[in-house]
């Protein structure tokens, strides 16, 4: 990796890592206009959609914070994995943590074009659920055997 893919991915990781309601504007300056977001729950493009998106995730829950735990970056693609912390606001304050992993591509200029999050809704968050966690037992019960 070569020293711009170096400075733009640490970047991005301290953006990550520094996100918060009031650094919301700072998404021109990570993603691209037209930049893609695809998660679990969403599928979007355009900073406004993809801006919503974060938005949502601190009305959503509270004390939320990325910690990033490997980063591997080539060419013009990164892979990095990380701890998404938080309290839910509803249901349970206990802290909570998924785990999960992002896949980027970034355009000449250093910015997102593409952002694919990859992460377990049933074991990261649906089984942490009150109402849920029953079913979901259930479910993996089932599906053994």
């Amino acid at each position: 990796m070569n020293s711009p893919q170096m400075a733009t991915l640490a970047r991005v990781v301290y953006f990550f890592e520094h996100l918060s309601p009031d650094n919301l504007l700072e998404l021109p300056l990570v993603y691209a206009d037209d930049a893609w977001f695809k998660d679990p729950f969403n599928e979007v493009k355009g900073l406004a959609e993809i801006g919503r998106i974060f938005a949502h995730m601190f009305v959503q829950a509270d004390s939320a914070r990325f910690v990033v735990t490997s980063q591997l970056a080539q060419d013009q693609a990164a892979f990095l994995t990380w701890d998404f912390e938080f309290k839910m606001k509803r249901f349970s304050m206990a802290p909570q943590s998924i785990r999960g992993a992002t896949h980027l591509h970034f355009n000449d200029a250093g910015l997102v074009t593409y952002h694919r999050d990859y992460w377990d809704a049933a074991e990261e968050l649906y089984e942490k659920l009150p109402l849920l966690s029953g079913l979901m037992r259930i479910l993996k019960r089932a599906a053994r055997n």
